[in-house]
């Protein structure tokens, strides 16, 4: 398909600000931002409406679905998953699976001079961050080390320098992240957007990589609290 001819939306519910974009294979033409404090539910398909409105675009029109899968926040990441999946079994569309660490690090590429290297951290509780290491390659980040729960400052003892540091993390580990003598960029760039969730998905689609609507899951990377919690109570059935 002619990428002039695909109409795509992109779905962003993995932090507290959530946001949609529509766009075609040559970029993101429009976005919105969610109210934030963790609506998504109420706020995501009324907005993914609007914004269908607004480009005169039906909904079965959709040809792609590009959906920030994690890691992040679980309850958010549940809601764009499941409206991905009924989108794409509702109008066939496809789906792309686009990791949110990723998402992020796209944000860096708007601050000057652009980092050679950028590590995304997210709270996971613990003293531990969901995180993952990018390199400036072509213009893009690529990664270095693949997403992955761990200690803020054994990561970033492993990360090369320089090094720039963002993602909602940073509040909750900024003395690991501030003993780690790595630059933080600035709090306008930590969280993920629907345009970059756009931007990424655009390569992985490019590679072929989409997703059954049936096999679309959430990238936790840790099981969620409920699980384990029952796990330490059923160990014989964990």
């Amino acid at each position: 398909m002619s990428t002039e001819h695909r109409r795509i939306l992109a779905l962003e519910t993995s932090g507290r600000m959530g946001s949609v974009a529509l766009g075609d294979g040559r970029g993101w033409s429009v976005s919105a931002r969610l109210s934030g404090n963790m609506k998504h539910t109420s706020e995501l398909l009324p907005a993914v409406e609007r914004l269908l409105c607004e480009q005169s675009w039906a909904t079965d029109s959709l040809t792609d679905i590009f959906v920030s899968v994690g890691p992040g926040s679980f309850t958010g990441l549940r809601i764009g998953v499941t409206a991905a999946r009924t989108l794409g079994w509702s109008v066939g569309s496809r789906i792309v699976a686009v990791p949110t660490l990723a998402v992020i690090a796209c944000n860096a590429l708007e601050f000057v001079p652009t980092p050679a290297h950028v590590a995304v951290v997210l709270d996971a509780k613990r003293q531990q961050v969901f995180t993952a290491a990018y390199a400036l390659t072509g213009g893009r980040y690529r990664p270095l080390f693949d997403a992955c729960l761990v200690d803020p400052r054994e990561f970033l003892a492993r990360c090369p320098r320089p090094l720039a540091v963002l993602g909602e993390g940073v509040d909750y580990h900024g003395e690991a992240v501030a003993d780690s003598r790595v630059d933080v960029l600035p709090r306008e760039l930590w969280p993920a957007r629907a345009e970059h969730v756009l931007t990424v998905g655009l390569e992985l689609a490019d590679a072929g990589c989409y997703t059954l609507p049936g096999d679309l899951l959430p990238m936790y990377i840790r099981r969620p609290e409920a699980e384990e919690k029952w796990a330490l109570l059923h160990p014989e059935k964990a």
